[in-house]
């Protein structure tokens, strides 16, 4: 039986933004918020959560959660946490970071975390981003050895930079491969609801491959798994994002790009919590490929020198995949 507390159900949703207090009787503890999408996504969402169950699993101890369903949610969700003594209290999506910032000042006794914001520097918030750009990079000089056609493709889900950053390593590792290659980007759209439409996901991948892409990277949340369904669906390979996505097609996955989401949540929850900007590369294992005996028959031994070869050299400072988010420009895709 699990060990987590939920403190709201889904019904609970709307008393919640009209200001109902959190259900009573739970422990303070260490929290956690999810984004919207829900906590299991099957991506990023599902990722953070799994970390605190492992937590949870290996002390015997209880932590609070709550699933947002909108973004007027985020500011009160924060401050019930911190008025309830919960500590630490992470968030996992960057759009937590503007409601963080107002209610991390008025509690300066607590403890908070957020993951994917890299600029908030503040006394009591640990600020946890990733070097997506090189992960993304390694599955995308995976994708350009096994295409056969010579065109990948990728979904992103809402088009903010920080996608943009995934779509431009992405490549960037496939041109690496084969510079003759063809990349193919669309992304879901400009608002929240991206991150959870599975329909237009598919709808997006069917329309790359009819442009010929023979292999699909998604970085969209839930919206993705439309996409790694409808590659399944027709015959080609795809790649997940965030958590490990092999599983859910066996053979038709090439690897999925780990972002450790659930390490940090881990590691927060375990007292790792000292205020800071913290970026997790290659270097550091906060980003890297999946590899398990789903994927096994797809990744050829020359993949894995290569993959192994570019994160050395990443690890090294040799290798610098270009970040978009540092001046919004990519020397291998055009948004």
């Amino acid at each position: 039986m699990s060990l987590t507390k939920t403190l709201l159900g889904a019904t609970t949703a709307m008393a919640l933004a009209a200001g109902a207090a959190f259900a009573d009787g739970h422990s303070a503890g260490p929290a956690i918020i999810y984004d919207l999408g829900g906590k299991f996504d099957k991506s990023f969402n599902e990722s953070a959560y799994n970390g605190a169950q492992r937590w949870a699993d290996e002390n015997g101890q209880e932590f609070a959660e709550f699933e947002i369903t909108s973004d007027a949610q985020r500011e009160q969700a924060i401050r019930r946490f911190a008025e309830d003594g919960n500590s630490p209290i992470v968030m996992a999506g960057f759009s937590w970071a503007t409601a963080l910032e107002t209610v991390a000042a008025d509690h300066p006794d607590t403890d908070f975390v957020v993951i994917d914001v890299s600029w908030i520097d503040m006394p009591n918030v640990r600020a946890v981003g990733f070097k997506e750009q090189e992960g993304s990079y390694l599955v995308g000089m995976m994708a350009g050895m096994a295409s056969e056609t010579d065109t990948v493709s990728f979904v992103g889900g809402m088009d903010i930079p920080l996608i943009r950053r995934f779509a431009c390593g992405y490549a960037q590792g496939a041109m690496a491969a084969n510079e003759d290659m063809t990349i193919i980007s669309n992304m879901t759209g400009t608002t929240p609801a991206a991150w959870n439409d599975p329909v237009k996901g598919s709808e997006l991948a069917l329309s790359q491959i009819s442009q010929g892409s023979d292999v699909v990277f998604a970085a969209a949340g839930g919206t993705g798994v439309g996409v790694l369904q409808t590659a399944a669906d027709e015959g080609i390979l795809s790649i997940g994002v965030d958590a490990n996505q092999n599983y859910l097609f066996p053979g038709q996955v090439l690897t999925s790009m780990l972002k450790r989401v659930d390490n940090v949540v881990y590691e927060s929850f375990s007292g790792t919590t000292d205020a800071g900007i913290v970026i997790l590369g290659v270097a550091e294992g906060g980003v890297g490929v999946a590899l398990d005996e789903f994927n096994a028959e797809l990744v050829s031994e020359d993949m894995l020198a290569s993959v192994e070869a570019a994160t050395a050299a990443m690890a090294s400072g040799e290798l610098m995949v270009h970040d978009y988010m540092s001046d919004e420009t990519c020397p291998a895709l055009e948004f």
